[in-house]
């Protein structure tokens, strides 16, 4: 039993180690609040840390046997570490792909903007154009602005295919603008947070709750919903200087 426990808590220290680095790693760079959440990547840690750290220590707790020639042994614990590389390097490109690179506002509303957001497509047609804000594979989170073209022609074409499901002018970096050129703009979209869509009447109290308890009025117009993948949450900015004041989620 002693071996048994002393070939499971190395398993399970190595693969703890493994995966914090790995998500940590991930998180500091990419997904730190509210990345993370907006994403709703918590799904996706859940199957790692499922295989990494529980079924795969616990596995090696059953096979683990001092009596086991050594050759049989090595050849289990490999197939249950492949296994686990396996769900590891899964897990690690699903976050990589969905990594967030914009927090943007459009028309009415900020909206995270992940990596398989933008087609490599766009990013070719953004690169031809020497497009000033195009993501390389080391962006880092950034905020900017991300208006329709002024062309009419163009301008429809892209309403037309948000519309049905298409491709947003927020999955285009050729228009990207500085965060600081759309400041004018976001200030007419803030609102109260009664005015707000994107939140049920019981979000919207919880809401103002949170927002009096960080000594925040909440009988201003200063509150636009941010929106990504997972439930939306609220911006709230101050109307004068236009700087982000918090972030809060409703629940």
């Amino acid at each position: 039993m002693k071996f048994r426990l002393k070939v499971f808590g190395l398993h399970l220290l190595t693969s703890t180690v493994v995966l914090s680095l790995t998500l940590g790693t991930l998180y500091l760079g990419w997904y730190h609040w509210p990345g993370w959440y907006l994403a709703d990547a918590s799904h996706v840690v859940v199957v790692m840390a499922g295989v990494d750290v529980v079924i795969g220590p616990t596995l090696t707790l059953i096979i683990a046997n001092a009596n086991k020639p050594r050759r049989e042994l090595r050849r289990d614990l490999s197939m249950i570490v492949a296994a686990q590389l396996i769900a590891l390097i899964y897990g690690a490109t699903q976050l990589w792909d969905g990594r967030p690179l914009y927090y943007a506002f459009s028309e009415n509303v900020l909206q995270m903007i992940q990596a398989y957001d933008i087609g490599p497509g766009e990013l070719k047609i953004a690169r031809a154009q020497h497009a000033p804000l195009v993501p390389h594979w080391y962006s880092l989170p950034r905020w900017i602005w991300a208006p329709l073209p002024a062309d009419p022609t163009e301008r429809e074409r892209i309403v037309s295919s948000a519309v049905h499901g298409g491709d947003d002018v927020i999955s285009m970096p050729r228009y990207y603008k500085q965060w600081e050129q759309g400041l004018p703009a976001l200030r007419t979209q803030l609102k109260k947070v009664d005015e707000v869509g994107y939140f049920t009447l019981s979000q919207k109290k919880a809401l103002k709750q949170l927002m009096r308890d960080r000594g925040l009025a909440t009988d201003q117009s200063d509150a636009i919903p941010l929106t990504g993948r997972g439930p939306p949450l609220l911006a709230v900015i101050d109307p004068v200087s236009l700087k982000i004041k918090a972030i809060i989620k409703s629940t």
